[in-house]
């Protein structure tokens, strides 16, 4: 990462943009005794109000902070070297600002446990995978991002990652990345055309090989019924879950599941499955995600490609495959002491130059626009096709309910109905159990 670029664009940005002073007043209220006061307390300008942006909001959290500002930030393992390099840029922008950042190891895919585990505890500023953002929000473990200090969170995104960090029509957390969702890559020596389905299984049979599909996880399976306008949601109790999978078209979304998979072509395979099918050479496409990108990039060669999902022929009509996707957080808690600083690093950990550098270090996609319209970024086949079918995705918020009946529902589509149950039956049943009351 290039401090010195990062360090000249972030002062940039905080004299031109239209900035506003930030802070939860009830926070401030309980921590007034700290060394730092939010700045929406000091800038005649109310953050909860939404009030006209000031240009002073950085300069008046510097002129409020009268001793060194403690600060704790939780990042994954992974991000552990390229985020300790981040908060020493952080500190060079304010030359005059003593800092004592403390930089800890946490999953995003537990840190919700480690925070609810005590959220005075935890840390002031930290990230998460964006599926648990409901009982972080329920918890009182983040601070809403009433107003910003330098730049738009919610216009510099893509749209869904702000849907992901939006509970109740507030935004709770800065989008850092968009790369966790699934789209289709390909051998081009085989598959000629890669925008439809029926297609890519005429292309496969030819050339005698496999296309993987896991429709066993509802992760996967998902995407079948949104192509049709069908929906699984969560609830505002966020626990429990409504589902239309058993209204009009959802029995033809089982039946062209069937077809598929009676070709001989469409196979069941699990993660596992589809990196040795890949390998030995037995698959030439499969509907995944990054994390299996480079195996194949590795055993195709030049003739790996990835695209958005192919349209299907579903109840006799050609249906864009939806999907889940995916996002990684960052969150700052309300009960940091330091929060206007908290927040201003949330910021800058999650703004355009940081993800540039991110994707550039990590290969972590970024859900900054301008970052994603990047040229390094464009010439990624996999984050290109990942944002290729960002407008068909959905954001992954499901209660537990969802997983065990849309499995049980994929693996009998999978096996081709073995027991010839009815269609609307299966589908019946399945959103019974989605439905179900959950178990606290």
């Amino acid at each position: 990462m290039k401090k010195k670029f990062l360090s000249i664009a972030l002062a940039s940005m905080m004299v031109a943009a239209a900035i506003t002073g930030c802070g939860n007043p009830e926070v401030a209220n309980d921590t007034e005794e700290t060394q730092t006061e939010p700045a929406a307390d000091n800038s005649g300008d109310s953050a909860e109000s939404g009030g006209e942006a000031s240009a002073d909001a950085v300069q008046n959290l510097i002129n409020n902070t009268t001793g060194p500002v403690d600060l704790t930030l939780w990042a994954s393992e992974e991000d552990q070297d390229f985020t300790q390099g981040v908060i020493e840029d952080f500190k060079a922008l304010y030359p005059d600002i003593t800092f004592n950042i403390t930089l800890g190891a946490e999953s995003e895919s537990t840190a919700k446990d480690k925070v609810l585990t005590d959220v005075e505890a935890a840390a002031d500023v930290y990230t998460f995978a964006h599926d648990q953002i409901n009982d972080l929000v329920n918890a009182g473990a983040l601070q809403e991002v009433l107003a910003t200090y330098t730049y738009d969170v919610k216009n510099a995104n893509v749209q869904t990652s702000v849907d992901a960090a939006t509970v109740g029509g507030k935004l709770y957390a800065y989008p850092m990345t968009a790369d966790n969702g699934y789209f289709m890559f390909y051998n081009s020596e085989v598959i000629k055309d890669p925008s439809n389905l029926e297609a890519m299984i005429a292309d496969a049979k030819t050339a005698g090989k496999k296309i993987a599909i896991e429709f066993k996880n509802g992760w996967y399976l998902y995407g079948f019924f949104k192509a049709v306008g069908l929906d699984a949601t969560l609830n505002e109790d966020g626990k429990t879950n409504t589902c239309n999978w058993n209204g009009e078209g959802g029995v033809d979304v089982c039946q062209a599941i069937l077809d598929a998979v009676a070709s001989g072509v469409v196979v069941n395979m699990d993660d596992g499955t589809t990196v040795t099918g890949i390998k030995d050479g037995t698959v030439c496409a499969a509907i995944n995600g990054i994390w299996n990108a480079q195996v194949a990039a590795d055993a195709w060669g030049e003739n790996y490609e990835a695209s958005k999902l192919p349209t299907m022929k579903i109840g006799g009509k050609d249906c864009q495959l939806s999907s889940y996707s995916g996002f990684k957080l960052i969150g700052v808690n309300p009960h940091a002491k330091n929060i206007g600083w908290a927040m201003l690093l949330a910021e800058y950990l999650t703004s355009e130059e940081v993800q540039t550098a991110r994707f550039e270090a990590r290969n972590l996609g970024p859900s900054n626009i301008n970052a994603a319209s990047s040229d390094a970024v464009k010439s990624d086949k996999a984050i290109s096709a990942l944002a290729a079918q960002a407008p068909f995705s959905t954001p992954q918020i499901i209660g537990g309910n969802y997983w065990s009946p849309a499995e049980t529902l994929g693996q009998i589509l999978a096996s081709g109905n073995p027991d010839n149950t009815d269609l609307q039956q299966l589908l019946d049943t399945a959103v019974e159990g989605i439905t179900a009351p959950a178990n606290d």
